[in-house]
């Protein structure tokens, strides 16, 4: 069943993390929240011609949920459920069909009564932030919106209609060296982007990726970022959550970083290659014992007909010690993984890089827009920029210098020359004062396609539009442009030639948006939670 509520039984947590940095993220948002209103509400007073019918935005004077921090709103009032696809401890989840445009979707509604602790409450509203922050990820499942009404909180996600790998794994017993290889370096791959955009996935597992369709070759997305948290360069972590067979044995030790959602995938290609997991007893705490032991089977069937390059990607990414167990990088130059075994499969770009190149390339009148929409944005979807912003900003100071943005590029693999940073860095530097700051990286480093967000693209067009006339003037449009710096007549001339495609020296609605979007189309035997028990028992020495 595709995008499915977890499976198993939900129990409090085990350990606590550390004080969370960003507690004071709860009292923005209302006031955040009240503003998007009111902007969203104006924006509706005049219409340009062209522009999208708006849904019905929250009213300002509605409850403030205590989920998502910002106010309650009736997903039923723009989808209508149908069939329920998955059943899990704090929820279910259906199809919706948007009442608009008769697209469909899947809906996860949590109910909140079942939302029995404050851990439980940061859970949902960190899974909302995360989804928000791998917007635009190809091999990721996309959040559509994010709705809390007096019971649940519901989140309308793309539907992936081709159910669980897991379940295609079942049918199949086993995959061939070449189509594991295949899809282990699109599972790698997804998940090197969640690492360099500073998020650590914590539960992976074949049920958790989701096939987009029937077809033999369908996408694969992942999903269900529930467990999942932001991290920086350093950060450790104490819960002992995930799934029992995928669990890496630094979790048990409560002392982990984003090295445990290699182990996990590593536990998935030793299924993927022989149909049965490598730490395997009758109950979770033998299993864990297991996987402290760390004894791996390459002895029964198959495994004497498997590659030795198989064997040893398997071993490496399944090494004990974190600190020796393979990056996603270096998985993916893995011999064994290579594509045809020959040349190395060229990775996905670094997320961050390929969004300051993209920002880069855009005209200057493209760039004041994303600045007006990235002001728009709720808390809970640049909170993953927020913490990225951190990561990068050694000295706390604020802004990110050049040596800053290097070494934060550097620590995601990327190796760039002095030239290209620089060119990278005034891009993003709009005040051109020789470093960035938090609006400037926000605007810069959110992904692109936010901007298929019809009252996104409104509110920004709105921003120029000053008289409501619906039309951007070159009297209006030199206006805007200056208060964000930018005063070459020259440059001005240039963006009015490229978007006034009409020729009637001014810019309309449909040319906006035909401007913003150009060039950017993008394309239960495993619970959750471990139980309390598990810390009353004496784990096996990793050496014994």
């Amino acid at each position: 069943m595709g995008n499915c509520c977890s499976h198993g039984s939900a129990t409090k947590r085990v350990a606590k993390e550390e004080a969370r940095e960003d507690e004071e993220a709860a009292n923005q948002t209302d006031q955040q929240a009240t503003q998007q209103t009111n902007q969203q509400a104006k924006s509706q007073q005049s219409q340009p011609k062209g522009s999208p019918k708006k849904e019905k935005a929250p009213r300002k004077n509605n409850p403030i949920g205590p989920v998502l921090g910002r106010p309650m709103d009736d997903v039923h009032a723009s989808y209508t459920m149908g069939k329920e696809l998955g059943r899990g401890q704090f929820g279910v989840t259906h199809i919706c069909t948007h009442k608009q445009t008769g697209e469909q979707f899947a809906c996860k509604t949590i109910a909140k009564r079942k939302l029995t602790t404050k851990e439980d409450v940061e859970d949902v509203k960190r899974e909302v932030q995360i989804m928000h922050h791998l917007t635009g990820q190809p091999n990721v499942v996309e959040l559509k919106g994010a709705f809390e009404d007096k019971h649940d909180v519901h989140l309308v996600m793309e539907l992936c209609a081709g159910g669980e790998l897991f379940d295609r794994i079942i049918a199949k017993g086993h995959y061939t060296e070449r189509a594991a290889a295949s899809l282990l370096r699109t599972i790698v791959q997804i998940i090197r982007s969640c690492h360099q955009l500073g998020v650590i996935h914590r539960d992976l597992k074949p049920e958790n990726f989701l096939l987009l369709n029937d077809d033999e070759n369908a996408p694969l997305k992942a999903t269900d970022f529930g467990l999942s948290v932001f991290y920086k360069q350093g950060d450790q972590f104490k819960d002992i959550v995930g799934s029992a067979y995928y669990i890496a044995p630094e979790v048990l030790k409560r002392k982990y970083g984003p090295e445990v959602d290699i182990w996990s995938i590593g536990v998935m290609l030793y299924i993927l290659l022989c149909g049965v997991p490598p730490f395997w007893a009758e109950s979770e705490h033998e299993i864990f014992n297991e996987i402290l032991r760390g004894h791996v089977d390459f002895s029964s069937d198959p495994w004497p007909s498997i590659s030795p390059q198989a064997k040893d990607l398997v071993k490496k990414m399944l090494t004990q010690d974190p600190v020796k167990r393979l990056t996603a990088v270096q998985v993916l130059s893995h011999p064994w993984i290579k594509e045809d075994g020959e040349a190395p499969d060229t990775p996905l770009d670094n997320a961050v890089l390929n969004r300051l190149k993209q920002f880069r390339a855009m005209n200057k009148f493209k760039k004041v827009a994303l600045r007006v929409i990235a002001g728009c944005l709720s808390e809970e979807e640049i909170m993953g920029l927020k913490q990225m912003f951190k990561g990068m900003d050694c000295d706390n100071s604020g802004t990110i210098t050049l040596d800053e943005l290097k070494q934060g590029l550097a620590k995601q693999g990327t190796s760039l020359s002095n030239f290209e940073v620089k060119q990278l860095m005034e891009a993003a530097d709009a005040d051109g004062n020789g470093t960035i700051d938090y609006d400037e990286f926000i605007t810069a480093t959110m992904h692109l396609n936010r901007m298929d967000k019809e009252e996104h693209l409104y509110t920004a067009f709105q921003y120029f539009d000053k008289d409501n006339s619906g039309y951007i003037t070159v009297e209006e449009l030199e206006h805007a442009l200056r208060e964000f710096g930018i005063n070459n007549d020259n440059d001005i001339k240039d963006i009015i030639s490229e978007v006034d495609t009409d020729n009637d020296d001014r810019i309309n609605y449909d040319e906006f948006v035909a401007m913003m979007r150009k060039g950017h189309q993008e394309a239960e035997i495993n619970p959750k939670r471990r139980r309390e028990s598990f810390l009353s028992q004496e784990l096996v020495p990793e050496d014994s």
